[in-house]
């Protein structure tokens, strides 16, 4: 089981991307939430590069997978889960909702500290909000972001299926909450009680920086509740809002050599 679980993560991982992926830039051209002035034509090769490139980097990196991670924390007994005796599928869920809890608390720490919002800003920094935008994160972000993950999987003692499960569900849900689609208000409503929706997540893109410093979450929408960072609705209106940040704002700022090159950039306009 534990060697066809790593086997085939990477065709599991890559139908889950490429389904929802489709399948929600299909919904955006039939049900557009924001009109949207910067079109796919100017925003999509860089947010699509930027994929590629962050998957190579963390193969490169990163042999070990999350998945191996967990076993080679199974085999050798690490982390709580791997000493503790509990049915699995309590294990299951705790795992995939104290690995949840740990994204939560990072991309709160990405936004506080300066240097490593030097690194998440080129998220941010998409003037429209789509699917690619869930996608489109700096190379040393998600390296940083791999090595956490890699440590509180290990801390957990996380099953490898746990794992896998999570890692599926983070690709899926950051496409689907960054997707420029409608849904019903009291769909939404409900729906945002289980799950990140878009209509929630899409005030973390805001260009106003009380609302980009809310509603953290990307899977369960449960934290941003709990700790304080939850806020409803942007002040200006799903439609009146501004997507983005005040430092690049220009069309050849959404270039892959440009997102790149945004970390190491101290412009006058940055906002922290």
């Amino acid at each position: 089981m534990s060697a066809m679980l790593l086997a085939h993560e990477p065709l599991i991982r890559g139908t889950v991307f490429t389904v929802f992926l489709l399948a929600i830039a299909l919904w955006e051209v039939a049900a557009r939430r924001r009109p949207q002035r910067m079109d796919r034509r100017h925003r999509w090769p860089g947010n699509l590069s930027i994929v590629a490139l962050d998957t190579l980097v963390v193969r490169l990196v990163f042999p070990l997978s999350a998945v191996g991670a967990a076993l080679v924390a199974a085999e050798r007994g690490w982390g709580l889960f791997n000493v503790v005796d509990a049915p699995m599928w309590l294990v299951l869920i705790a795992s995939v909702v104290g690995l949840d809890l740990a994204i939560y608390f990072q991309h709160r720490l990405f936004h506080a500290v300066p240097w490593l919002w030097r690194l998440h800003r080129m998220h941010h920094a998409d003037l429209e909000c789509d699917v690619t935008t869930g996608l489109r994160f700096h190379p040393l972000e998600i390296l940083m972001s791999m090595g956490i993950k890699l440590v509180v999987i290990t801390l957990l003692g996380a099953p490898a299926l746990a794992v896998l499960v999570f890692e599926a569900l983070l690709n899926a849900t950051s496409m689907f909450n960054h997707g420029n689609v409608r849904l019903p208000a009291g769909v939404d409503r409900r729906l945002r009680l289980v799950v990140v929706t878009p209509e929630m997540h899409r005030v973390h893109h805001s260009i106003v920086r009380e609302e980009t410093d809310s509603n953290f979450g990307f899977n369960l929408p449960w934290w941003d509740r709990l700790f304080g960072t939850y806020r409803d609705q942007p002040a200006a209106g799903q439609l009146g809002m501004t997507i983005g940040i005040e430092a690049f704002r220009e069309p050849h700022d959404l270039r892959l050599d440009r997102m790149l090159h945004q970390p190491f950039v101290t412009p006058h306009r940055d906002g922290k």
